[in-house]
């Protein structure tokens, strides 16, 4: 009789199929690399996996979403090869819980924070200790991932208190489920500033960089990969050198990204 633990992974495997386009077959796993990769990471991603599946003739298939979703998706058992994490503490999570291998672990990439506004419609802001951000906002509210869970509003949040200014907008806070839905709120003109990572506001032309974040004012950037314990897949490591490769750091690059090596 199969364990609960084996029913769930079952489950959440067919489903997780389903959402990548994935036949489930022990074939087509096999020819395929999955990602679970944080929403910001999209854009210089999906550039470098079709660089992957032209160099090597092998389909790597990304899923995004917030990196906090996304860990809890592999707790409860569903089928992928790597974890990219952007921060430290859902990859920490894992490590935990013994759901990643521990010698494939690094640290690949940095970021900025930055503040943005609809295109056209913000002026330039002196982020500083105690600004007005009040008044900035006015009626309006600030968009950014949920401070609790999602790694950009982690981020976010400890800016703002940093800067002293946390409270006095917290109730005007939009907490979004990703990054990615945080600058779309922006994009569309239903907040009028939100606190996204430089390479979210350089892929969307509906929003511009108004003012940058102190990088003291919160901790570092850092987005962890590495090879989940569950994976039997022959590619994963190869896949995962080609990401912390020259060929494609070009891609993280010209989204904005730092290589940490």
């Amino acid at each position: 009789m199969h364990s609960r633990r084996q029913w769930v992974k079952f489950t959440a495997a067919a489903i997780s199929a389903a959402f990548l386009g994935i036949t489930a077959t022990p074939s087509a796993a096999a020819e395929k690399v999955t990602v679970f990769a944080a929403a910001s990471l999209k854009n210089a991603l999906d550039a470098a996996n079709a660089a992957w599946a032209k160099e090597h003739g092998k389909e790597a298939v990304a899923s995004y979403a917030a990196s906090s979703a996304l860990a809890k998706q592999i707790e409860s058992g569903a089928p992928a090869d790597i974890f990219i994490s952007a921060d430290l503490d859902w990859m920490d999570y894992l490590a935990k819980k013994n759901l990643i291998k521990p010698s494939s672990r690094s640290n690949l990439l940095g970021n900025k924070l930055v503040l943005v506004a609809a295109k056209d419609h913000g002026k330039p802001v002196e982020i500083m200790k105690g600004f007005n951000f009040p008044a900035l906002l006015g009626d309006g509210k600030l968009a950014m991932g949920e401070a609790k869970s999602v790694p950009a509003g982690k981020y976010g949040k400890a800016a703002l208190e940093t800067l002293g200014v946390w409270t006095s907008v917290e109730a005007k806070v939009a907490g979004a489920e990703s990054v990615r839905a945080a600058l779309a709120l922006v994009s569309r003109g239903e907040a009028p500033y939100g606190i996204v990572y430089q390479t979210d506001a350089s892929a969307d032309a509906g929003v511009a960089v108004v003012g940058t974040f102190p990088e003291d004012s919160h901790p570092p950037i850092i987005y962890p990969i590495a090879i989940l314990s569950e994976s039997k897949n022959p590619d994963a490591a190869a896949y995962l050198d080609f990401l912390k490769s020259e060929k494609a750091a070009h891609f993280f690059v010209e989204q904005g990204f730092s290589i940490l090596k």
